[in-house]
């Protein structure tokens, strides 16, 4: 029989892998549908907006009921606090209408979204009123929801004993579920699935799901659950290449689907981590505490921060080897650099000794004039390669020559300062000594010079930044500079901001302003921006380039 299911699976998979993007073309999909993560929350919202408007347009109560009940699905799995509110609201009209199975299927709602919320007890609580029943078609759905729970709890409990007591409670009711699904429907077969799964039974799990996956619909919120329970299969065999692939394919649907409560991405995060993918380990757990965060998920949350720490960690682990390894690439650029400027030097040494060769072969042999014209042809060509070459290398000179003069100028007024101090503290005169240590003055001075070369170097890099700054703002709210100003305060944060500098306590370092003072400026002009105020320095960071 375990022969035979091999046999099956080797004859489903490639059948159905025909269909599919290799694991690379899945990872980019899966990049991109993290980096659009806001456009399918917007398309997200636009459904519930939808719905939103129909409740106001309602007059009855089933009316409202139905709609409630709509907007707890789009919810549930996107906003808890939400689900919560409308699952609350659906539980009160169906008491309204003393309708006992929307009663009962208000109460189910009520007691799963608890069960993300970690409202465990008060989901037991509401589970333990039902009576199930008067209501015999949402005994499947009561047993779930019962699984679903318990399952949550069995993760949270803080003992073996606790923990193998929900275990069995979630299978027990899981297992129940069963009797009352249809078989070929998704919450059968996840069900079925999870229970072989939990008896070691990943054949037959793979025939099942891989059978039944291409009969979901793309937009189905059940096609990230069952390639879930596909990769855990697979993950069961060891085979982490297909696990890797079903976890990417799960994952792609639940944020297409705008799901903020799932699984799939954080464990695909874990997975990367384990296989020395650093970049995408925290790009993908960083989305998935974001979104889970964002869905007041308890359970989810509490998961990703146990790995964030150590994802987080060997990413700055990783940082810290690049730039050891980019300081290692400068050195040894900055060796052959000299190497070849000596090459250089020789090479030009060697042909002032081939052109002096030339002339005395000329003079020598007037019958091999034609060729020594062609010789002085060649050198001409040599010539004016060397004079190229030598005029690139004054100019690496003079950029080499500022530097230098500008560190040297800086040493000789701290070593003309030290010796102004001596002098005062030899000479006993303590009192304009202490005035001398005191006084702001040269560091002021220092600070005034410091500021003007960094105004001009930026402004050679940037030539036009002051006027396609002023364009971003209000007409009348442009910046005025006074006489003799290169930049002023606003124009040097927001300089600095242009430079990737962002942190407003960095900015206030390099400009000596409190952090308040930095916040108070960037708000301020931010308030004085022609488009939105939340879009200023994102367009400000594209001054220079051309994407306007």
């Amino acid at each position: 029989m375990n022969r035979f299911l091999k046999i099956l699976i080797a004859f489903l998979v490639p059948a159905f892998l025909f269909a599919q993007n290799n694991s690379d073309a899945l990872l980019k999909e899966l990049d991109q549908t993290v980096a659009d993560y806001a456009v399918y929350s917007n398309k997200k919202e636009l459904e519930i907006n939808k719905l939103k408007k129909q409740l106001f347009q309602t007059t009855t109560d089933l009316q409202k009921y139905t709609i409630y009940g709509k907007l707890y699905a789009e919810y549930k799995s996107y906003q808890s606090d939400s689900a919560l509110m409308y699952a609350r609201k659906s539980f009160q009209i169906a008491e309204k209408l003393n309708d006992i199975q929307k009663l009962n299927d208000a109460q189910l709602n009520l007691a799963s979204i608890m069960g993300t919320l970690g409202m465990y007890k008060e989901a037991t609580d509401i589970l333990n009123r039902i009576n199930i029943k008067t209501s015999p078609e949402l005994k499947g759905y009561y047993f779930t929801v019962n699984s679903v729970v318990y399952g949550y709890m069995s993760d949270y409990a803080a003992s073996l004993q606790e923990k193998k007591k929900y275990i069995l409670l979630t299978q027990k009711y899981r297992d129940s579920s069963l009797q009352y699904y249809k078989p070929q429907s998704s919450a059968y077969i996840m069900a079925k699935s999870s229970t072989l799964l939990d008896d070691g039974k990943h054949d037959e799990t793979l025939v099942l799901l891989l059978n039944y996956f291409p009969k979901i619909n793309n937009n189905s919120p059940d096609r990230a659950v069952i390639a879930y329970i596909i990769s855990q299969a697979y993950r069961q065999q060891k085979n982490l290449d297909l696990e890797q692939k079903w976890l990417t394919i799960s994952a792609i649907s639940d944020l297409q689907l705008a799901k903020k409560e799932y699984i799939s991405l954080r464990s695909l995060a874990f997975l990367h981590y384990e296989n020395g993918d650093i970049d995408r380990a925290a790009t993908y757990i960083k989305r998935s505490l974001e979104d889970a965060l964002f869905c007041n998920a308890r359970l989810r949350t509490y998961e990703i921060s146990k790995m964030l720490p150590i994802i987080n960690g060997a990413y700055q682990k990783q940082n810290e080897t690049n730039r050891f390894q980019l300081l290692l690439f400068l050195i040894s650029v900055s060796i052959l650099s000299l190497f070849l400027l000596a090459l250089l030097f020789l090479l030009f040494k060697q042909m002032k000794k081939l052109s002096k060769a030339k002339q005395e072969i000329s003079l020598a042999n007037n019958a091999l004039s034609e060729l020594n014209q062609e010789l002085n042809t060649f050198n001409e060509k040599l010539n004016d390669t060397n004079y190229t070459l030598t005029e690139a290398n004054l100019l690496k000179e003079i950029y080499i020559g500022r530097y230098m003069d500008q560190c040297s100028h800086y040493i000789g007024k701290l070593d003309e300062y030290r010796r102004k101090l001596n002098v005062m503290a030899t000479s006993g005169k303590m009192n304009d000594l202490i005035s001398a240590v005191k006084s702001k003055e040269f560091v002021e001075n220092e600070l005034k010079e410091f500021y003007t070369n960094f105004d001009k170097t930026f402004l050679q890099l940037f030539p036009n930044f002051i006027t396609e700054f002023s364009a971003l703002l209000i007409d009348d709210e442009a910046i005025q500079l006074k006489e003799s100003e290169l930049l002023n305060t606003e124009l040097r944060i927001f300089a600095l901001i242009r430079l990737g500098i962002k942190d407003s306590a960095k900015i206030s370092t390099f400009l000596r302003y409190s952090v308040s003072t930095i916040y108070n400026y960037r708000s301020q002009l931010k308030n004085k921006a022609a488009g939105a105020r939340e879009d200023f320095e994102a367009k400000v960071m594209r001054i220079g380039t051309n994407l306007k």
